[in-house]
C-alpha cells in the first residue's frame, strides 16, 4: 500500500533530482552491510554538507582544466592561464566571482612529483597574491605581497604523500591535503589603461614541474584518469558518485576519519563493500531527503552563522585545514557563499541580501544607497570593493555601462558629497547623468552584494576580528 508518507518521500526525492535508477543487485554480503533506512538519511545529510565544497570544487576543475570544449575551460594541468580580463556576466564557472583583479589559474595534478612557483619582482604599490587551495577546499599557503613580500621568488608546491628533501633555491614548500590543488593568481588593476602592466606582471608568474627546475629527467608519469563528466544536472542527481569519485585523491586526515567510515556505508569513498548506485530504491529515497536537510542546513549557517553589522553578514568562513578542524558546516557554508575566498588575513567579505531590517534587497522594487561617511573608507593595506551579483545565481549582472563593482581606484573619478561623504547609488536603472560615476547596477529582482577588503588593516580602525572590528560597513538604505 502506498501511503501519504511514501508519496512525500517521492515528492522530496524529486525535488532534489537524486538517482532513482533500478538498483543493480548485489551480493549477500553487500546487502549485509547496507545501513538501515534511518541512518542512510542521517549518513546522507551529514556526507552532503561534508562533501559539498569537495564536489563543486570538482566541478570547477572539470570545466577549467579537463573539458577543453567547455567555454570556461582554462588550461590543461600544471599549466598557468593568464587571464588579460576581469570576470564578467560571461564567467559562470565560479559562484560569487571576483571582478576586482585579472586572475591566472593554475590547477595543479601533483601525483607524479611537486611543482615550482616562480612569481616575480612586483612594484610594491600594486597588491597580488598566489592563494593555494587543495581539493578539500582547504586554503593551505599564500605567496604575495602580505605573506612573502613583493621580492621574486620560486616556491614548491607538493601533494599529501611527498616527503622528499627541499631543493636549494626553494624559498617555502606547501602541502596539499589532496593530490589535485588549485592556485588562484590576482594581480591588481588600477584602471583599464593599466591592464598592459598587469600583463606584463602575470608574464613573469611561471610553474614547472621539480625534475625541470632541477634540470633533471621525468622519472615517473601520472596515469591518465577517466574524469566523469560534470554539468549542473549531473551533480545534482549523482552527487554521492562526484564524491566518491574526488575522495580516491584525497587521504583522509584525522578528522575525517569518522564521517569517511559513515559515507562508506552508503558506498562512498575507501572501505565501502558496494557502490552507492547499488543502493536499494528505498534508501535512495531517504538519501535524497537528507541530502535536503543537508542543503537547508547550509543555507541557515550561511544566514545566521556570521555576526550581523548594520545588515552585512561578517565572519572567518575561510582558511586551512587547522582553521575548519572538522567543522563540516562552516567549510561548506563558505564554499555556497563563495567558494575559493581568502583567509581573513588576506580578505574580509561583508556580504548581504537584506536591509539591517532583515528586507530582502530588491531591486524591482526600490532604489537603494550605502554612504561612506567621509574620511570612513574600508580600511586596508591593499584597496576594497563593492560588487554587484544576481541574487539568486550569485554571479555577475549584464548590464549598459558594463560596471560590475565600485572599488577605491575609481574613488578620484567619483562625486563626494559636500560633507566629503561617498553614496553609491545601487538600482537597476542609471540615477540620472549627474550620479552615473557613482552607479553600481542592480539586476531586475533579487541582487546580493559583496564588499571585499584586500589585507585589512589590523591596526584600528579595523574590520579584523571578522565581525567584531572596530570599523563596521554602513547601513544600506532604501530609498521610497
Amino acid at each position: 500500500m502506498i501511503t501519504k508518507r511514501d508519496l512525500l518521500r517521492a515528492a522530496a526525492l524529486a525535488a532534489m533530482t537524486v538517482t532513482t535508477m533500478t538498483p543493480v543487485p548485489a551480493s549477500a554480503q553487500a546487502k549485509a552491510e547496507w545501513p538501515d533506512i534511518i541512518e542512510a538519511k542521517r549518513i546522507a545529510e551529514e556526507g552532503f554538507i561534508y562533501g559539498l565544497p569537495i564536489v563543486m570544487n570538482y566541478a570547477v576543475m572539470y570545466e577549467f582544466s579537463v573539458d577543453t570544449k567547455n567555454s570556461q575551460f582554462k588550461a590543461p594541468f600544471n599549466q598557468i592561464k593568464n587571464l588579460a580580463y576581469v570576470a564578467t556576466y560571461k564567467d559562470t564557472a565560479v559562484v560569487t566571482p571576483n571582478s576586482d583583479t585579472p586572475y591566472s589559474t593554475l590547477w595543479f595534478d601533483l601525483r607524479a612529483e611537486p611543482m615550482v612557483v616562480s612569481v616575480p619582482a612586483v612594484e610594491k604599490s600594486r597588491y597580488y597574491t598566489v592563494q593555494l587551495i587543495d581539493g578539500n577546499t582547504f586554503n593551505f599557503g599564500y605567496i604575495g605581497s602580505r605573506a612573502t613580500g613583493s621580492d621574486a621568488g620560486d616556491y614548491m608546491v607538493v601533494g599529501p604523500n611527498w616527503q622528499g628533501a627541499t631543493p636549494p633555491g626553494i624559498k617555502k614548500v606547501f602541502q596539499s591535503s589532496t593530490q589535485f590543488a588549485f592556485a588562484a593568481i590576482r594581480t591588481q588593476l588600477f584602471n583599464p589603461e593599466d591592464m598592459p602592466n598587469v600583463v606584463k606582471v602575470q608574464a613573469g608568474y611561471k610553474a614547472q614541474p621539480l625534475s625541470a627546475y632541477l634540470k633533471q629527467p621525468v622519472t615517473t608519469a601520472s596515469a591518465a584518469i577517466d574524469f566523469p563528466k560534470v554539468d549542473a544536472e549531473l551533480v545534482k542527481k549523482n552527487f554521492f558518485e562526484y564524491l566518491d569519485f574526488a575522495l580516491q585523491f584525497a587521504p583522509a586526515g584525522p578528522e575525517e576519519r569518522t564521517i569517511r567510515e559513515k559515507l562508506a556505508r552508503i558506498g562512498v569513498g575507501a572501505g565501502k563493500t558496494f557502490n552507492f548506485k547499488d543502493l536499494p530504491l528505498e534508501h535512495k529515497l531517504e538519501v535524497g531527503l537528507g541530502m535536503k536537510e543537508g542543503e537547508e542546513k547550509v543555507e541557515k549557517y550561511l544566514a545566521g552563522g556570521q555576526k550581523d553589522v548594520n545588515g552585512w553578514k561578517i565572519g572567518s568562513l575561510f582558511g586551512d585545514r587547522l582553521f575548519y578542524s572538522g567543522d563540516w558546516l562552516k567549510r561548506a557554508a563558505a564554499a555556497k557563499g563563495g567558494i575559493y575566498g581568502n583567509d581573513a588575513a588576506e580578505a574580509v567579505y561583508p556580504m548581504t541580501k537584506t536591509l539591517a531590517n532583515g528586507e530582502v534587497l530588491d531591486s524591482s522594487k526600490h532604489k537603494y544607497t550605502v554612504t561612506f561617511p567621509a574620511g570612513q573608507y574600508p580600511p586596508v593595506e591593499a584597496f576594497w570593493s563593492v560588487t554587484m551579483y544576481d541574487g539568486k545565481s550569485q554571479l555577475l549582472i549584464e548590464n549598459p555601462i558594463n560596471r560590475y563593482l565600485i572599488n577605491s581606484p575609481m574613488l578620484p573619478g567619483m562625486k563626494k558629497n559636500p560633507d566629503g561623504s561617498l553614496t553609491l547609488h545601487l538600482q537597476k536603472d542609471s540615477p540620472g547623468a549627474d550620479k552615473e560615476s557613482n552607479w553600481l547596477p542592480a539586476p531586475n529582482g533579487e541582487m546580493y552584494l559583496v564588499m571585499r577588503l584586500y589585507w585589512p588593516k589590523t591596526e584600528a580602525p579595523s574590520i579584523l576580528p571578522p565581525g567584531e572590528g572596530t570599523w563596521q560597513p554602513p547601513a544600506i538604505v532604501a530609498l521610497q
